[in-house]
């Protein structure tokens, strides 16, 4: 069942760097929002605060709240691994583990799991490339390296081993800026399957990409070097787009800086 991400007043250090400063933003559930904005203003770190990834970067700490419908996620005794479970990521690069096979790659979350019944198993697996896109392609193939891929068809299976856990919440740093425009199409169609069952969110430095697969759109922005990255406004992407509030936002969208 997707969920509704809340996020409040959401402050982002690294040491004593603070990367980010009070965040504050709602994605809706069964619904894409992209984040934007140029390169260092603490949209992909944002991004990896909402599943505790942030936090493995050794000093790194948070501020604030991520809320996954009323339940805060740095609430004291939460698990992280629990909540990485829930709020699924997919990386810029795909990462698929290169030697296991294509089957093994998308249950190895369920094996870490504890998971041993070989028919579960085999329904997730095809349940899942069937979710990404990819079952025609790779069915008869199954036990091949996962590195055997095309790039494109490693990002599809990353984003099958990512649902095979059934999350809530599906986040996507740039998962099409390795890709060729082919691929690309492929994962922009994927999306808008996906949102069906998953709340998604999606850093993007392609703003066409943006406007094609998001509904909301947040617009991020460093202010000066050295200063944190803030969150600048956030709107249907529709009138992101085509009537921002912000004079910052319609520089960015035009092009006259970034």
């Amino acid at each position: 069942m997707a969920k509704r991400l809340d996020i409040n007043e959401l402050n982002l250090y690294y040491n004593k760097f603070h990367a980010v400063r009070d965040v504050t933003l709602q994605v809706h559930a069964r619904s894409v929002t992209a984040f934007i904005g140029p390169s260092g203003c603490g949209k992909s770190t944002v991004l990896r605060a909402l599943n505790r990834m942030h936090e493995v970067v050794p000093g790194s700490r948070v501020e604030g709240s991520v809320l996954l419908d009323g339940e805060n996620v740095y609430a004291p005794g939460v698990d992280p691994v629990q909540v990485r479970r829930t709020i699924g990521m997919v990386f810029q690069r795909a990462n698929p583990f290169p030697t296991m096979s294509i089957r093994d790659n998308v249950v190895a979350g369920l094996k870490l799991a504890g998971v041993k019944d070989k028919k579960r198993l085999e329904e997730v697996t095809e349940r899942s490339l069937r979710g990404a896109n990819l079952w025609e392609e790779v069915k008869d193939r199954l036990n091949k390296p996962g590195g055997g891929l095309s790039g494109g068809q490693q990002q599809r299976l990353c984003i099958a081993r990512a649902i095979a856990v059934q999350p809530d919440v599906l986040l996507m740093d740039e998962p099409c800026s390795a890709l060729d425009p082919i691929s690309t199409l492929a994962i922009e169609d994927l999306i808008a399957e996906l949102k069906k069952d998953y709340t998604i969110v999606i850093v993007t430095h392609n703003m066409q990409q943006a406007a094609r697969v998001s509904d909301q759109t947040a617009f991020f922005n460093l202010p000066a070097v050295g200063e944190p990255g803030q969150l600048v406004e956030i709107g249907e992407t529709g009138k992101i787009f085509s009537n921002p509030s912000q004079k910052a936002t319609e520089d960015y969208i035009s092009g006259r800086f970034g």
